[in-house]
């Protein structure tokens, strides 16, 4: 037996998965879109607590302050993305543990089309570290994800298209 395997009883101690908390909000009903975040997310290296649909702000700020998550991603289908989305965010914001969280929204998060650059700025401005809109795909989001401490770093970001 290896020095290592002796140092942990025998068995070699795997790497610590972190936690994403994935949910959407408190308008927002649709629960397709989360279990397949919930699915890419695992498929990255990261454990998933999904928090389901119709999410309060309370519930969500206390899930964030209790498990100390590696990233929330908040999803919205109704197109109530981006006003649930500010209101949420400057409430995160707020609790001096959350402030460096990386949190990123996506979805449908204007109920007429894309969101604006202006809008999308407002949404970074006020404390998402990534807006991912509907039409851009799962690419952009992967390479995020990709990039936190904790993701599975090894595994290929597939190219859309290819």
């Amino acid at each position: 037996m290896s020095e290592e395997m002796r140092a942990y009883g025998g068995a070699v101690a795997a790497p610590e998965r972190r936690t994403v908390i994935v949910s959407s909000m408190a308008s927002d009903s649709h629960t397709w879109n989360l279990v397949y975040l919930e699915l890419l997310v695992g498929e990255l290296g990261f454990d998933v607590v999904n928090l389901g649909a119709c999410v309060p702000d309370e519930l969500l700020e206390a899930e964030c302050l209790s498990r100390r998550p590696a990233m929330l991603v908040l999803s919205s289908v109704n197109g109530h993305g981006y006003q649930d989305g500010l209101r949420v965010i400057g409430r995160l914001r707020a609790f001096e543990p959350l402030r460096g969280l990386p949190v990123v929204i996506g979805g449908k998060l204007g109920v007429g089309g894309p969101l604006t650059e202006e809008e999308t700025g407002q949404l970074l401005l006020a404390g998402f570290d990534a807006v991912f809109d509907d039409h851009q795909g799962a690419a952009s989001f992967r390479k995020f994800a990709t990039a936190l401490p904790g993701a599975a770093a090894q595994l290929p970001v597939p190219v859309e298209g290819k």
